[in-house]
């Protein structure tokens, strides 16, 4: 616990130095590409558009889901789900990269994580704000619900961090991380439902145990909570049961990763 306050007390103090490296890690991205940051917005963009043709005009004919076109269905999915992938992903190699901080005795490591998640999150507001602009150009209103994306993207935050202490610690040492990491993101990308929904087994008869098991991803609560938002309405407090097991899971992975840090971090040097 202490540990934990110690932490949290150094990145209030050095709250601008970590934004300041935050914006540094975002420019140095596009440093010698031609088109600059546009590159990072293209690849998710035509993601979401093949997404829609497959999903939404191929197997499902357009046909609207819960009373909404596919793609205002899709994208509240697809959106947090590329900020939480992209964190995690680069989260886990921030060591690495960042490997001449590292060294330097004077420097808190646990920050480093941080600054890679702010990073993602400057990515992701722009995608927020497309996705604001979809609804409109379809003609909804904006809603006082909306502003929950600011908790949900929060809540992603949180979770993609607390798996990056972990990730990122293990990563010094067993190189092999970064692929298992980018495979498990492969398989939970369709583990959530983004592309799909679990109504669509609601003839099977394994629906009861899969409507329950899909609950048991922490991805599920975000990308619901996005589709609650800005579809329904609907406000957070809604899903009580939901929100206590997601936090819960949360702060256990925070905890655990934490600790695998703090115990590794004194070899980082050394492997580095």
């Amino acid at each position: 616990m202490k540990y934990l306050l110690s932490l949290m007390k150094d990145i209030v103090r050095k709250r601008g130095l970590i934004l300041d490296l935050a914006k540094a890690d975002f420019r140095k991205r596009f440093v010698g590409s031609y088109f600059g940051v546009v590159w990072m917005f293209i690849q998710p963009v035509v993601t979401v558009a093949i997404y829609y043709f497959v999903f939404g005009v191929g197997f499902r004919s357009g046909d609207p889901i819960e009373g909404v076109p596919y793609v205002l269905w899709l994208v509240p999915g697809i959106v947090p789900w590329f900020f939480f992938s992209e964190a995690l992903n680069m989260g886990t190699n921030c060591l690495q990269e960042y490997s001449y901080l590292v060294k330097k005795v004077v420097f808190r490591v646990e920050v480093l994580p941080i600054i890679k998640m702010i990073s993602c999150l400057m990515v992701h507001v722009f995608f927020v704000f497309i996705m604001f602009g979809l609804y409109l150009c379809f003609g909804w209103m904006p809603r006082i619900s909306w502003l929950q994306t600011i908790y949900y993207t929060f809540a992603a935050f949180m979770l993609a961090e607390a798996m990056v202490y972990f990730t990122s610690a293990i990563q010094v040492f067993f190189k092999d991380m970064a692929q298992i990491v980018g495979i498990c993101l492969q398989f939970g990308m369709w583990l959530t439902p983004i592309m799909w929904q679990v109504e669509q087994f609601s003839s099977s008869s394994l629906y009861p145990v899969l409507s329950v098991l899909v609950k048991f991803n922490p991805m599920y609560y975000v990308v619901a909570g996005y589709r609650d938002s800005m579809i329904f309405g609907n406000g957070f407090w809604q899903r009580p049961t939901m929100t206590l097991y997601f936090w819960g899971v949360t702060c256990l992975l925070f905890l655990i990763g934490l600790k695998v840090f703090k115990r590794l971090r004194p070899h980082f040097s050394d492997v580095l």
